[in-house]
């Protein structure tokens, strides 16, 4: 954001120049300085940070055909930059783009939507494999698929693992939230690998995305405490997990585990800087503690389901600022996993709600209005896959629970037609 806006700001203020108009101020908290000291550095010559190379199109014309900047090649045989359409037109320059030819027009020309737009990131091959993998298996969805399709995934999810981690996409850098979701995901699918590579994240009291990260993100903590639990519930003669390994992966999840306690707001609820909505960060945080935290987590996750349950909207749905699908099925999911099964104070309470949540969703299944765009890159986007895996993980949830399947009786799973027959 420090970095778009001024990025922005600074075409904008140089049209109004033109028109003789008085330019507008730079918004407090953002660095047009460092925009211009790293498009003087690309003019000069000098190696851009592989960090940048997906916001390219931010530093001009020095950006295209950048010496420093390599493209990365797509399963279709296209070459894209940073993983992003606009990074990469960016780098080709206007010259290029005229040739439909050349391996990264064709990467452009692939990913553009039907009705003129591009997405900010693809493909996010391993960010959407390991988020809706993770989501099913971690709600018990049974696995159907043929077991070719089921090893080709494991094969692409190991794949995507390098000695220091896996990043999202093609020429994304390494991020803990990635490798902790695709190790959650290959342990669920019982194909684990070692979580060693975790340990370069490792800051002493939480897991940072990015080397010199000013900002932490709870959600990503909440993936590594479910990656760390997940391998942690191994066996203890797996191959991948050794007496030392498995002693680090103890210590630092009750590490984590504290740091996310300290971190919940008064009300609750968790946030975080990937997401705009609070439900995101809450089941992300709520889930994780409630699978893995223990006996020290209860009052932190109890706490997030009085949360829910006193946000919930008339009509039985959930949201930041109006009632969406996507963050009904957070709450859902909040409901149900973190707020237990046994017949505690609330239970009646908890599943009431949670079965108003699953008919809301199940009433807008067919729906076929965008989500609002409340997921955070350099500019706000709409994932929909591992959204509409979190409608299906919550319904499935609210149909197989015993505190919520008699409540449900009368309504029907939505039928999911996917490359392989319905599920």
């Amino acid at each position: 954001m420090e970095l778009v806006v001024p990025a922005l700001l600074s075409d904008v203020n140089a049209h109004l120049a033109r028109l003789g108009r008085a330019p507008l101020p730079e918004p407090a908290g953002t660095r047009p300085d460092l925009v211009e000291a790293v498009r003087d550095a690309l003019a000069e010559g000098h190696a851009l940070p592989e960090k940048l190379w997906h916001s390219l199109e931010l530093f001009g014309p020095s950006a295209t055909a950048a010496a420093s900047v390599r493209p990365e090649r797509t399963a279709g045989g296209g070459h894209l930059v940073g993983c992003s359409p606009a990074a990469t037109a960016a780098w080709l320059g206007d010259d290029v783009l005229a040739d439909e030819r050349n391996p990264g027009v064709a990467y452009l020309l692939a990913v553009q939507h039907e009705n003129g737009g591009v997405p900010v990131a693809a493909p996010l091959s391993l960010f959407e494999r390991s988020w809706v993998l993770s989501t099913l298996l971690d709600s018990g969805v049974p696995l159907t698929a043929p077991r070719p399709v089921l090893e080709e995934l494991r094969r692409s999810l190991h794949a995507a693992f390098g000695d220091e981690g896996a990043a999202g996409g093609p020429g994304l850098p390494v991020d803990v939230d990635d490798t902790a979701a695709g190790l959650h995901a290959l342990a669920l699918l019982g194909s684990p690998r070692s979580p060693d590579c975790l340990r370069r994240f490792d800051r002493g009291d939480h897991f940072f995305c990015f080397p010199e990260e000013r900002t932490p993100s709870t959600s990503a903590n909440a993936h590594v405490v479910q990656a760390l639990g997940a391998l942690l519930a191994l066996p203890r003669n797996s191959l991948v997990l050794d007496d030392e390994s498995r002693a680090w992966c103890a210590d630092a999840l009750g590490t984590v585990v504290r740091w996310l306690k300290e971190n919940q707001h008064a009300d609750g609820s968790w946030t975080d800087k990937w997401h705009a909505s609070p439900y995101y960060a809450t089941v992300c945080c709520a889930v994780a503690l409630a699978r893995h935290g223990g006996s020290a987590a209860r009052e932190a996750v109890d706490r997030a389901v009085e949360w829910v349950l006193a946000t919930e909207r008339d009509g039985g749905a959930w949201g930041r600022w109006s009632a969406t699908r996507e963050e009904t099925a957070y709450a859902v999911r909040v409901l149900l996993v973190a707020g237990g099964r046994s017949a505690d104070r609330g239970a009646d309470q908890v599943a009431t709600a949670a079965a108003r949540g699953a008919r809301y969703l199940l009433s807008r299944w067919s729906d076929e209005r965008p989500h609002p765009p409340l997921w955070h890159d350099k500019d706000v986007y709409t994932p929909t896959r591992i959204i509409r895996t979190e409608m299906l993980a919550a319904l499935y949830a609210a149909h197989t629970d015993p505190r919520t399947a008699p409540l449900l009786a009368d309504a029907d799973l939505p039928v999911v037609v996917t490359g392989s027959g319905a599920a």
